[in-house]
């Protein structure tokens, strides 16, 4: 029973976001919603790049052609998500060397509707898939943002498109319950996962809500299982997964996750539309070196010794972003600063170390420029995110440098 409301949660994550943007901030589909810069209304934004999303939807007749612009010299990705958070494809100039930009005709598996000449040819596993293109801010804002608006779609008329699963309401301090084996067959025919063992998990959750069905005692006593066993659990490893180390900690799942279903789980709830490894890593900070929760009331101090700095671990750009808890949003502060990065400014010190300081306010001796404010008498969170990482951080030979609280 745990494992089916386990495998079944992921899902339903991505549910809850499909309706929000369909249903109440009415995006729409097969419409592109260019993010203002330094804003995202999903969990975890990244605030170092100029986001556009959408909702793609095709079918069996109808592509819709994505145009991707010439870029040069910054960070780019176009990234393709199935319904449970797992990642398609990314268009850019790794994955496509041949074709990095141009016309990308993103179809319906195993259909042959009519696309231009000298489209990339691009199938999706089902009717619909969640597009998160990014391109690197780089010190150039303007440039990027006008990058942005380049990628464009291309939208045939008359594509079906079937409205949202509606489903129970639920947030990230209270996750649903065992309603959520409710509605289990439209829920899992409503998306294929590619997961190598769905369909074990979907038989165990097609089981628990066939039994749920017997009588009221039973379903009753399934709700209290899931929510006196299961999603205690998944709050549990939410707190900490992966590889740990000095506050951090870090999944080399993300993005395609295996048969990790618990790791699966806890991305679509604490950064959702996570991206393979080999595009972006993210060490999610939660507490200090000593396993302490971060506490904007304390002061810390991330210290990468010389010759191991972020900088020097990546072909891309890195950023480390400081967040609310347990809702994963910006915090706000009167430095309007949430983020620091390669082109901060940040100064190293005399023996050529980089200290990043947390605190609600400047720590004494502490450099300016390197200090990320934190909301006082509140918990936060922290997330690194390493852009085409090198081969030393994939293998887990590098880690950050540990998250020490000051005296």
């Amino acid at each position: 029973m745990i494992d089916a409301y386990t495998y079944l949660y992921a899902r339903y994550l991505v549910l809850q976001q499909e309706n929000h943007d369909i249903n109440i901030e009415k995006v729409g589909y097969n419409k592109i919603k260019y993010n203002p810069l330094g804003s995202a209304q999903f969990v975890n934004p990244n605030l170092d790049v100029a986001y556009l999303e959408a909702w793609i939807a095709v079918d069996k007749d109808h592509a819709v052609i994505l145009n991707v612009p010439k870029i040069e010299g910054r960070y780019y990705t176009a990234q393709l998500l199935d319904g449970w958070g797992q990642v398609i494809t990314n268009i850019n100039e790794r994955n496509y060397p041949k074709t990095p930009y141009g016309k990308f005709a993103l179809v319906l598996k195993g259909t042959n509707p009519a696309i231009p000449a000298g489209a990339v040819k691009i199938e999706l596993p089902s009717e619909k898939a969640k597009m998160l293109a990014r391109v690197e801010l780089k010190g150039t804002p303007a440039v990027a943002q006008k990058l942005q608006r380049q990628f464009t779609f291309d939208v045939p008329s008359g594509i079906k498109i079937a409205s949202p699963i509606k489903i129970p309401e639920f947030t990230p301090k209270a996750p649903i319950g065992g309603e959520i084996f409710d509605n289990v067959e439209e829920v899992l025919n409503s998306y294929p996962d590619s997961m190598p063992k769905a369909k074990e998990y979907q038989a165990k959750a097609v089981a628990v809500a066939n039994y749920a069905k017997k009588d009221a005692k039973i379903k009753s006593h399934i709700d209290e299982v899931v929510k006196t066993k299961a999603i205690p659990a998944f709050l549990a490893g939410a707190k900490g997964f992966g590889t740990q180390k000095g506050g951090w900690s870090v999944t080399y799942v993300a993005g395609n996750f295996g048969d990790d279903i618990m790791a699966r789980d806890i991305i679509n709830y604490g950064g959702l539309w996570a991206n393979t490894i080999e595009e972006a890593i993210y060490f999610i900070g939660l507490t200090d070196s000593n396993k302490q929760p971060l506490s904007g009331d304390k002061v810390y101090e991330i210290k990468f010794p010389k010759g191991q700095l972020p900088d020097s671990a990546v072909n891309a750009f890195w950023s480390v972003t400081l967040y609310s808890v347990p809702d994963y949003r910006v915090v706000d502060n009167k430095l309007k600063r949430y983020n620091l990065n390669n082109v901060s400014g940040l100064k190293t010190n005399p023996d050529g170390s980089l200290s990043i300081w947390l605190a609600s306010s400047l720590p004494k001796n502490a450099i300016e420029s390197n200090w990320l404010p934190t909301p006082s008498g509140k918990g936060f969170s922290l997330n690194l995110r390493m852009y085409v990482s090198k081969k030393e951080v994939l293998d887990g030979k590098w880690f950050p440098a540990p998250i020490e609280e000051k005296k």
